[in-house]
């Protein structure tokens, strides 16, 4: 892995969403929002770990880090493929304490990363995590599948600013 990544093309979330791949968007899963932030936030770690493992001290937390917001995703990619809303709230759960665990890794990462990197990260983490929150229990009662549209959402316009104010390392 080289010193430090070079900035992203992209710089909002939405300019980023246009270069994930059109074999990705087309994908039912890319319906839910939570699922999307989720693999931003993990597109983002990716900077963020390129900074901290230049740090000698904190190369293991880059890994925890990495690993965390990677889950986050693969729960939901795995979990979102399961028939039974039993299974998928089980992997969507696993995805919550993965977010959690992300957004634990930032705190801990304060002391090297920017502070207005970590406090994005770790507000970015918690509208996941209240987006999941919101999820869980909903799929645990749910009587069909497939939900016939998106259903979730940012939970306040103030989360807005998350998603096109992203500062990096």
């Amino acid at each position: 892995m080289s010193a430090a990544a070079e900035r992203p093309e992209w710089r909002s979330f939405e300019s980023w969403e246009q270069m994930v791949p059109t074999a990705i968007r087309n994908d039912p899963l890319w319906n839910m929002k939570v699922y999307r932030m989720a693999l931003f936030a993990s597109d983002l770690g990716w900077y963020d770990i390129s900074k901290l493992i230049q740090d000698q001290r904190v190369q293991s937390l880059a890994d925890q880090l990495y690993r965390a917001l990677g889950a986050v995703c693969a729960n939901l990619e795995e979990g979102y493929s399961k028939s039974s809303h039993r299974d998928r709230a089980r992997f969507f759960e696993y995805a919550l304490g993965s977010a959690r665990e992300s957004r634990g890794w930032y705190f801990r990462s304060r002391f090297v990363l920017p502070e207005s990197v970590t406090s994005h990260r770790i507000q970015l983490q918690t509208e996941i995590i209240r987006m999941l929150l919101t999820i869980v229990p909903r799929e645990r009662n749910a009587a069909s599948f497939r939900e016939p549209e998106p259903i979730y959402r940012l939970s306040s316009s103030a989360a807005e600013s998350l998603l096109t104010n992203i500062p990096l390392p």
